[in-house]
């Protein structure tokens, strides 16, 4: 399953574990002592600050665009781990799968009809009560009923 990563995806891979490492950040650390000492030596002169300034924008502009494909592609694998969860589950609505591409509006409405079964959830007794989005509110019913069911028996045996 695993192909061949083309020049940038390797480069981009070990630029992003270099960077992120206790190595790199004892680098950083280093460049501005190394710095900071020089500038008695410079006078604090503009060209001194340049240095540090220029270089800081380059380092900073460049690993913008390093985090963000990191952060894509880390995306994309737990968009689609959910998926094949999502998928594979029973209760599960499909229809969750690739919800990423909704538009915002829908994005809110699916949001305001998982908080409606938030609070369905909170007022049931059993923590372990699952919904799916299909039938929610068919669920909450029959799970009500049994649920008033059960005390009305509990109650006629007493």
């Amino acid at each position: 399953m695993a192909k061949k990563k083309n020049l940038f995806e390797r480069f981009s891979n070990w630029a992003t574990n270099a960077t992120g490492s206790s190595g790199a950040f004892i680098i950083a650390i280093i460049t501005i002592l190394i710095w900071l000492v020089t500038g008695p030596v410079f006078k604090y002169s503009d060209t001194w600050q340049l240095i540090i300034n220029t270089g800081t924008t380059i380092i900073t502009f460049l690993m913008v665009f390093l985090i963000q494909k990191s952060q894509n592609k880390d995306s994309k694998a737990i968009h689609l781990k959910l998926n094949e969860i999502l998928a594979s589950h029973e209760g599960s609505s499909n229809r969750m799968v690739d919800i990423e591409d909704l538009s915002e509006n829908e994005l809110d409405h699916l949001h305001r009809f998982y908080q409606q079964l938030s609070d369905l959830a909170e007022k049931e007794e059993d923590l372990l009560c699952t919904h799916s989005i299909d039938a929610a509110d068919e669920n909450h019913l029959l799970k009500s009923r049994r649920y008033s069911k059960k005390i009305v028996k509990v109650v006629k045996e007493k």
